[in-house]
């Protein structure tokens, strides 16, 4: 594992076992932990995520660290849409809603997120090599 990836880990465990008293900002940036339920497993999986607001909504990008590949929480989310995300100690149930580049509201959506994560997700976006 990548010495980010062991970053990652560790925040997201410190995150956990704070009860979210550690863990809500990460590198200038807010967190939030997801928890939703594997599409084969059932099991709740929990996942610490850069989270972006656009008015009462919480706002996460796919991106999986800029692999190639979608993260297995998205997977999660389009079989079960129903999930709970803690911002700090605060917990809330909710209904996830996938949004695609083909929705209306993508490219202003996208904005918002990208300024807030400081355009990471638009520099993982060049270094993504796509097949043909």
């Amino acid at each position: 594992m990548s010495i980010t990836g062991q970053i990652l880990q560790i925040h997201e465990q410190l995150y956990k076992r704070t009860d979210g008293r550690i863990g809500h900002r990460m590198m200038g940036v807010p967190t939030l932990l997801l928890r939703t339920t594997g599409r084969r497993s059932g099991a709740t999986r929990t996942n610490g995520l850069v989270y972006a607001r656009d008015d009462d909504d919480y706002l996460l990008v796919a991106s999986n660290g800029g692999a190639d590949r979608p993260p297995a929480w998205l997977h999660n989310l389009r079989a079960n849409p129903q999930v709970e995300i803690q911002v700090a100690r605060e917990r809330r149930k909710g209904t996830a809603k996938v949004v695609e580049p083909t929705d209306p509201d993508y490219d202003r959506l996208w904005r918002v997120v990208n300024e807030n994560n400081q355009d990471r997700y638009s520099a993982y976006q060049k270094h993504i090599v796509t097949p043909s």
